[in-house]
């Protein structure tokens, strides 16, 4: 009688903590505003107090103005990577079907390959702008004002 009862307790010990392990490999929320599109689908714009006439903002470093200008002017890209889809398969960023988010490169100076920087695009042509410096761990969203009007 003693060991199936010994057994018993092992297996629910076993299953508890494979659980509790399961739950500990979640991916962690999203590092952004949960509400990053309108209804529509059109971008939320940034709130006019964090919004600077034609600027891009400070998070950005100065490596990323290349990229970006390169992204508005369609290429060519320094980096065969570049344009090429975004899987977000860690889904830190909004769901949308396969295609919609394209990644390209941000130079990281004294960097032997290409860095952990990225900007991240959604639409063609882009409406929604991310930036993560972390190779996708986190991201912070941005707007990028018309092209020319910030370089």
């Amino acid at each position: 009688m003693r060991k199936p009862l010994l057994l018993l307790l092992a297996i629910v010990l076993l299953v508890g903590g494979l659980a509790t392990i399961k739950l500990a490999q979640r991916p962690p929320p999203p590092q952004f505003a949960p509400s990053l599109s309108q209804p529509d689908g059109a971008p939320v714009p940034a709130p006019a107090a964090t919004r600077t006439h034609d600027a891009l903002p400070p998070f950005l470093p100065a490596e990323a103005r290349r990229t970006l200008a390169l992204i508005q002017q369609g290429g060519p890209y320094p980096h065969r990577q570049d344009g090429s889809v975004f899987g977000n398969r860690e889904q830190r960023l909004p769901q949308r079907p396969r295609g919609y988010y394209r990644e390209y490169t941000v130079d990281t100076p004294g960097a032997g390959n290409r860095g952990a920087r990225r900007i991240v695009t959604g639409g063609n042509p882009p409406t929604a702008w991310f930036y993560t410096d972390d190779h996708y761990e986190t991201f912070r969203s941005f707007d990028v004002p018309p092209a020319g009007s910030w370089q």
